[in-house]
């Protein structure tokens, strides 16, 4: 069973190309010219273990958020097309990830049914490098939820101010709860629900 998907996403703001394979070893080739972002989705794929592909062009003479959020959701797309059935998943998942000061927790549910909770601190430096908004994060992994129809949470347990980390954190988190949730069950011969689908 292959769980790849392909999705060209084209508006008048952004081009964008994304390929996962759900069962790859966490490669990744992303270029969305923006550099902390493009960090944080290698991340997203070596600690998951998708394989990740994403070829990005936007407008970003106007700034990152469109390019950003047509990115997650084509990321989110292509996640929920890979699923596929989702025959013999684990379908649940969640970690707890230390980065130095750091402590984020991200529990995921394969559900079908779209939801998002976000906790992060409030004040936190408005920027990371030269064109990434923090604010920009819980949008994120909102249009990643959403586009793949599953149920996120991700809390920011503990932060002593360093954005960078208090970001990166968030991805390693939700990489590592997605890792969990993907794992084929070899006890499990349909969907683990007992609606009988998801």
């Amino acid at each position: 069973m292959s769980r790849r998907a392909r999705i060209e996403r084209a508006t008048s703001e952004t081009k964008v190309v994304v390929e996962v394979d759900l069962d790859g070893t966490g490669r990744a080739d992303v270029t969305t010219g923006v550099g902390f972002y493009d960090h944080m989705l290698a991340a997203l794929a070596k600690h998951s273990g998708i394989d990740l592909t994403v070829h990005a062009e936007g407008d970003l003479h106007i700034d990152a958020h469109h390019t950003v959020e047509d990115v997650a959701i084509a990321i989110g797309q292509a996640f929920a097309q890979a699923l596929g059935d989702k025959v013999g998943i684990t379908r649940y998942g969640d970690a707890l990830v230390p980065m130095d000061e750091v402590l984020v927790q991200a529990a995921v549910d394969l559900s079908g049914r779209p939801y998002f909770g976000h906790s992060e601190p409030e004040n936190m430096t408005p920027m990371i490098g030269p064109d990434y908004p923090t604010s920009l994060t819980a949008h994120v992994f909102q249009s990643f939820a959403f586009s793949a129809q599953i149920t996120l949470h991700i809390r920011v347990l503990h932060a002593a101010g360093d954005a960078h980390h208090i970001v990166e954190g968030q991805f390693k988190a939700l990489a590592r709860a997605l890792r969990a949730a993907l794992i084929l069950d070899p006890r499990v011969a349909d969907v683990p629900s007992t609606k009988g689908r998801l």
